[in-house]
């Protein structure tokens, strides 16, 4: 397979690393993008740092919290330019249907577009987004949503949004009594936990719900870069365990150093939080939405 430079120039943006390396992996992999990654990856060359997805379509990401806190919702709105989606008008409109999904709890966007549409009950939601795509002059549609309600007795639901809506993150908080999840801080410990999922793209809440696939695919990586030392392979098995350990450390939110004070991790911080609110707290659940990641092509929820 022909090796273009326009897959060389991918492969670099992707890892970080050199031309000639990223066309060696290539060739090696015969065109194949992600088997390539792995080769780089184990002859050490490829910086795999967590990235935010870069975004391909233009819009925001925004979200709505219930009055109560036991409801949360983050959602992608798409429009044809930066200039709409920086538009007051189209910021105020993706709240309003945020709002939308707390009040219908619709199941997909299917169900929300024929939504009746709270403020004006004679009219739906595709109805309103309609409206919207005649007063603003473009095509848009609502991409996606995810909604949370509190699966625990006792907690409390919550949302950030960074930047100016480019990743929106969705996490739900449990809290042992009804008191601790009244308490300021349980939300802002919610508040902080959202913040450090935007920021550091964990993967899982806890290293035991890594998917088994992808734990065994990072070994897999490990092995082979600790075959290259030509250590025993006694010492070669210790050395991927570490590494394995080091991922975990790394994608997994509760031990990943908490963004506000790297000096302890996101769990000791729940359990300082956990001591000022009165109650144990513990994080269930997150989203992380990162605007254009699934290169939506909205269809029947988009009006023309």
């Amino acid at each position: 397979m022909e090796i273009t430079a326009a897959m060389v120039k991918e492969l670099r943006e992707a890892t970080g690393a050199g031309m000639m390396d990223c066309k060696k992996a290539l060739t090696e992999a015969d065109g194949d993008m992600d088997a390539a990654v792995d080769v780089l990856r184990t002859k050490g060359l490829a910086d795999l740092a967590k990235k935010a997805g870069r975004a391909t379509n233009e819009g925001i990401i925004g979200g709505a919290i219930s009055a109560d806190g036991t409801s949360g919702t983050i959602l992608e709105v798409n429009c044809e330019t930066d200039f709409v989606a920086r538009n007051q008008n189209f910021k105020d409109l993706v709240t309003e249907f945020a709002n939308e999904i707390i009040a219908g709890a619709p199941a997909d966007v299917a169900t929300l577009m024929a939504q009746v549409y709270s403020p004006r009950p004679e009219i739906t939601v595709e109805q309103r987004l309609g409206e919207a795509v005649s007063k603003l002059g473009e095509n848009m549609g609502i991409a996606r949503f995810e909604r949370f309600d509190l699966s625990t007795d006792a907690g409390c639901i919550g949302v950030y949004i960074h930047g100016v809506g480019n990743i929106g993150v969705l996490v739900e908080v449990s809290a042992a009594t009804p008191e601790a999840a009244a308490s300021p801080v349980t939300s802002g410990f919610a508040k902080d936990v959202a913040m450090q999922i935007a920021a550091a793209a964990p993967i899982s809440v806890r290293r035991e719900e890594v998917p088994a696939d992808v734990v065994a695919h990072e070994m897999s990586i490990y092995k082979a870069q600790a075959a290259e030392t030509g250590k025993p392979e006694p010492i070669q098995q210790k050395i991927a365990e570490g590494r394995l350990d080091k991922f975990f450390k790394e994608f997994c939110l509760l031990e990943e150093p908490f963004v506000k004070n790297p000096d302890i991790t996101v769990k000791q911080q729940a359990e300082q939080a956990s001591k000022e609110a009165g109650g144990a707290l513990d994080v269930v659940r997150f989203v992380r939405m990162v605007l254009g990641e699934t290169n939506p092509e909205p269809k029947a929820d988009c009006c023309c």
